[in-house]
């Protein structure tokens, strides 16, 4: 699929991308991410894998725009953060703080 990222246009497909990212450890996701071979990658290490060029050069949005549409799952960050939550911490959140319980039943410890 031909796409332009940076202003330079690429002809990306899906098995290159792959092999590409074989053998590349993820980085810690901080912001969007993208889901390869299982792995969760952030946009950004990608973008500089399969283009070559610095971080900086791009922005994420392209990349994911890219990597959408060449059948990869995308997440941004707010959901890459949700994801990257343990169990007890998903259950935190859900429950709320011991104070915000306390708040709506009334009782005081």
């Amino acid at each position: 699929m031909r796409c332009v990222i940076a202003r330079f246009p690429f002809d990306l497909y899906k098995d290159e991308v792959e092999n590409s990212m074989k053998g590349i450890k993820p980085e810690p996701v901080t912001g969007d991410a993208v889901v390869i071979s299982r792995r969760v990658y952030p946009v950004k290490q990608v973008g500089e894998v399969i283009t070559r060029q610095d971080r900086r050069d791009f922005s994420s949005a392209e990349v994911v725009r890219a990597l959408s549409k060449l059948g990869f799952t995308c997440r941004t960050a707010e959901t890459a953060a949700a994801a990257a939550r343990t169990p007890l911490e998903t259950a935190s959140a859900l429950l709320g703080t011991p104070a915000a319980a306390e708040e709506r039943t009334g009782d005081s410890l």
